[in-house]
């Protein structure tokens, strides 16, 4: 099932079930229950700051945890406008103006760069969350520098969109993690949204957010710096 416009009330009424990306293991189809659903909304919309005046560029896949979970549902919730849209980069510059929440993958994010709009671009005032283990310092300055408030999170579809991230505003915050950074690691964040413990250098987590119970593997190997931030070293057996 994939959650749009029509159908997003009844989904969050009932739950159902998303698809895996696959990209930490085999895909799977997880079931997301009303009030895990309820609890990922209620974390969603205060870490992005978002509220009934919001309103939300979706370009990510609505068939993914990110695409439909991290910003979109809880924006609907509330009352929030919400315009679900293929991702073109080229027009992306020009059009996010009318918007003040995004979501984007680190791909989308250089894409983006690449385009002649981008050196003219005026982020100011626009939100935008960037998952994926593969987001880099470069990529968060770039958007930073034209004026954007950046988060950086990690989130998994079995325990929440939102579940670790950091947000910054400023280039100097940007370098200043910079150089604290785990050189062989990508910033995950030093915000945690869910308990979590490392253990033999893997991640576990659990919280209201969770589709299951008790602590969950997420397979990720991590570590934490001596500011308390979590790098991604990769994956598990």
């Amino acid at each position: 099932m994939i959650l749009t416009l029509d159908n997003w009330e009844s989904l969050l009424h009932d739950g159902y079930e998303m698809n895996t990306s696959g990209t930490t293991g085999e895909k799977k189809r997880i079931f997301q229950p009303p009030d895990k659903l309820d609890s990922a909304n209620l974390v969603a919309l205060e870490v992005q700051g978002i509220t009934k005046g919001s309103r939300i560029l979706t370009v990510g896949d609505m068939a993914r945890a990110a695409g439909a979970l991290a910003q979109t549902l809880p924006a609907l919730c509330i009352g929030a406008k919400v315009s679900i849209q293929e991702f073109d980069a080229l027009k992306f510059c020009e059009e996010v103006r009318a918007f003040t929440h995004t979501h984007l993958s680190p791909e989308q994010c250089e894409a983006i760069q690449k385009t002649a709009s981008f050196a003219e671009a005026n982020f100011d005032g626009l939100f935008i969350t960037i998952g994926g283990d593969n987001l880099s310092f470069d990529i968060i300055k770039a958007l930073v520098g034209r004026g954007a408030t950046v988060m950086s999170n990690w989130g998994m579809t079995e325990i929440g969109p939102i579940a670790i991230n950091t947000i910054f505003r400023t280039v100097e915050q940007v370098e200043e993690y910079r150089q604290q950074a785990i050189p062989t690691g990508t910033l995950m964040g030093d915000q945690y949204h869910c308990d979590y413990r490392v253990k033999d250098g893997c991640l576990f987590v659990k919280g209201s957010t969770c589709v299951t119970d008790g602590w969950f593997n997420t397979r990720d190997l991590v570590a934490v710096n001596d500011q308390g931030a979590m790098y991604h070293l990769g994956r598990g057996a």
